[in-house]
Formats: C-alpha cells, sequence, structure tokens
C-alpha cells in the first residue's frame, strides 16, 4: 500500500509498522531516522512524522531522504517547521518520492512544497500526480541546437539575450522591478508563444510573493473568473528568510554566475530616473550575444549600442567635473543624444547644431 503523505490519516495499519523507524536527532530542518535492519527507505522517499507534541498539538511532518548514512540510518529533510518533534518519534517510510499534481488543473493555483494548495480556493484534482525526481530525458531526445528565447523586451533580445532553455540570473535590489520583469516574461510566454509558466518562490519575504500573485491577477495571468484559463502555476516553498546576498560580489552571486548563460543586472539608479526596465545594460551578460549565434548584423548593433553607453557614462564624470565646454563635438552629441526623452533629444540637438553655424 502506497501513502501520499499530503492525504493519509493519523492511523498506521498493520503493513504500515513493517516501514517504521524513530527519529534519532534533530539538527534545525535536518532529521536522522533509525530504521530495522533491511527496512532503509531509498534516497529521495519520503517519510512521514506523526504524532503530538509535548502540548498535545498534532504534528504532521513530510521529509525526504537525502542520504544514507550507514548503521541503518538515513538523514533526511524536512519539508515543514521542526517544532515540536523530539527524539524516538515514530517516522513512516511512504516506500515512494513525493508526488504532486499536474496537468491543467494546477493553473491559476498556489502550491506549497508538498503539492498542496495554499490559496483557499479550495482542493485541486489529484487524480494525475508526478513525482518531484524523474530520470533525465534520454540524450536522444535533447535538442544541442543554440536558439534565442525571444522575451519581447527589446533591451534584453538586443544586448543580453537569453538561451531558450537556459539559466537566467536576474540580480537587483528591493523595488528595481524584479517581479515586474517576471512578470513580463511571463505575460510575453503566455501571449507570444501561447506556453505556460511555472514559478517557483524559495526565500526572501512573503510579501514578495504576495505582490506576485496580486499584479499577475490584475494583468489577466491568472483569470479568477475561470481559473482554468490561467497561464501560470505558483509554487512557494519557504519565504521568510533575509536576503542572502547585498551586491554582485558576494560569495552566493559570484558562484552562481559560472552556472548561468545570462545575466540581467537591474539598477536602482535607472529605477530612480522612472527607467523601466531599470536593466543595466553594461553590466548585463549573455553567453548567447555571438555572431554564430545571433547573426553579424545583431552582433555589430549590440557592440556598438554598449560602446556609446560606456562612452556616456565616461563622460558624465568629465561633465560634472570640467563642463560641456571641454568635450569635442563628437562626444557633445554623444552627451546630448542620450539625455531625456526623444523630444528632449531633438531639441538639444537642434540648438546644438545652431550654436555650431553660430561659431562658424
Amino acid at each position: 500500500m502506497r501513502i501520499n503523505p499530503t492525504t493519509s490519516g493519523p492511523g498506521i495499519s498493520a503493513l504500515d509498522k513493517k516501514k517504521l523507524g524513530h527519529i534519532a536527532q534533530i539538527i534545525g530542518p535536518v532529521l536522522d531516522v533509525a530504521f530495522p535492519p533491511g527496512k532503509m527507505p531509498n534516497i529521495y522517499n519520503a517519510l512521514v512524522v506523526k504524532g503530538r507534541d509535548t502540548v498535545g498539538q498534532p504534528i504532521n511532518v513530510t521529509c525526504e531522504v537525502q542520504q544514507l548514512l550507514g548503521n541503518n540510518r538515513v538523514r533526511a529533510v524536512a519539508m515543514s517547521a521542526t517544532d515540536g518533534l523530539t527524539r524516538g518519534m515514530e517516522v513512516i517510510d511512504t516506500g515512494a518520492p513525493l508526488s504532486v499534481p499536474v496537468g491543467g488543473a494546477t493553473l491559476g493555483r498556489i502550491f506549497n512544497v508538498l503539492g498542496e494548495p495554499v490559496d483557499n480556493l479550495g482542493p485541486v484534482d489529484t487524480r494525475t500526480t508526478s513525482p518531484i525526481h524523474k530520470s533525465a530525458p534520454a540524450f536522444i531526445q535533447l535538442d544541442t541546437k543554440l536558439s534565442i528565447f525571444e522575451t519581447g523586451i527589446k533591451v534584453v533580445d538586443l544586448l543580453a539575450p537569453y538561451r531558450r532553455g537556459g539559466k537566467i540570473g536576474l540580480f537587483g535590489g528591493a523595488g528595481v522591478g524584479k517581479t515586474v520583469l517576471i512578470m513580463e516574461l511571463i505575460n510575453n510566454i503566455a501571449k507570444a508563444h501561447g506556453g505556460v509558466s511555472v514559478f517557483g518562490g524559495v526565500g526572501e519575504r512573503t510579501r514578495e510573493g504576495n505582490d506576485l500573485y496580486m499584479e499577475m491577477k490584475e494583468s489577466g495571468v491568472i483569470n479568477e473568473q475561470n481559473i482554468a484559463e490561467s497561464k501560470v502555476a505558483l509554487v512557494y516553498g519557504q519565504m521568510n528568510e533575509p536576503p542572502g546576498a547585498h551586491d554582485l560580489t558576494d560569495p552566493a552571486p559570484a558562484t552562481t554566475f559560472a552556472h548561468l548563460d545570462a545575466t540581467t543586472v537591474l539598477s536602482r539608479g535607472l529605477a530612480a530616473k522612472g527607467i523601466y526596465p531599470a536593466v543595466d545594460p553594461l553590466d548585463s551578460t549573455s553567453t548567447m550575444l555571438q555572431p554564430r549565434i545571433v547573426g553579424e548584423e545583431h552582433y555589430e548593433t549590440a557592440q556598438r549600442v554598449k560602446q556609446t553607453l560606456q562612452r556616456y557614462k565616461e563622460l558624465q564624470d568629465i561633465i560634472a567635473i570640467l563642463g560641456l565646454d571641454e568635450l569635442s563635438e563628437e562626444d557633445r552629441l554623444t552627451a546630448f543624444y542620450l539625455v531625456g526623452n526623444i523630444d528632449e533629444v531633438t531639441a538639444k540637438a537642434t540648438n546644438f547644431e545652431m550654436e555650431s553655424n553660430l561659431k562658424k
């Protein structure tokens, strides 16, 4: 008999008793569990701890086996808080990995790491489930051709394009538009490509998860009137942690960079000027920006844009110290064209041309 850890009742059958273990050690969210000889669970099996704490409150904690320690012990990671657990409590080996609902029934819903709905919109159809751990696809099923994923966001597609099926790092502090950019990507995938998205949120702040959910409902990505027409499913893990890094040189982001196909850096300076998306084109990078992948014209255009932006950045410091009069005519044009909206740029260019003619 297989136990679904998300739906099984508090009772323990005779067959379950053969799979019983006991907690030997608790280290924060990590449990060491001892089992009888010959009854050891497999790696990734789901374990369920049931009982009552010292004040009589019911406990139902699901864990996942991560390591075989030897001496009939396994090490498992709890999927929820371990408050109230004590050594000696009984642990049931479900004999299977964690399984979650899949398919159209998940669209528009919010789930926890166990696949349980947490949005107060009622139960989810669990007739179709899938284990969270699967074998990798066969090599012949993989597409080895490098291709660009078109986001519809011009600064990204031109200067730091995303790889289809790749890993992207989105870096930025609070309030610079990370949630907005993710929303835009999900929206474009739904409308331009006719696809659906799965968003997994772990760590950081609960507020961010709530804001994302509300914005998705406002934009129509989650359809409240007809939930089945939604284009995204949300999975929220533990979201009560402080930020793990404060800038790009911290160990966590620096280590992550080596595994990414592209990095999009959001700038607080650009956000303060009201420029959205606040993507910093000079700090953002992509392994896809190569002539053999994007083409010569795309590559040359991107490089010229970056050179102009880099020159403008350098000119800002010169202007602040020496003023505009010390710049060459070419540098003055660069400074003028990159300040303000299109009407302001046109007006400045006209005035600049008139002043140049008068000097002649």
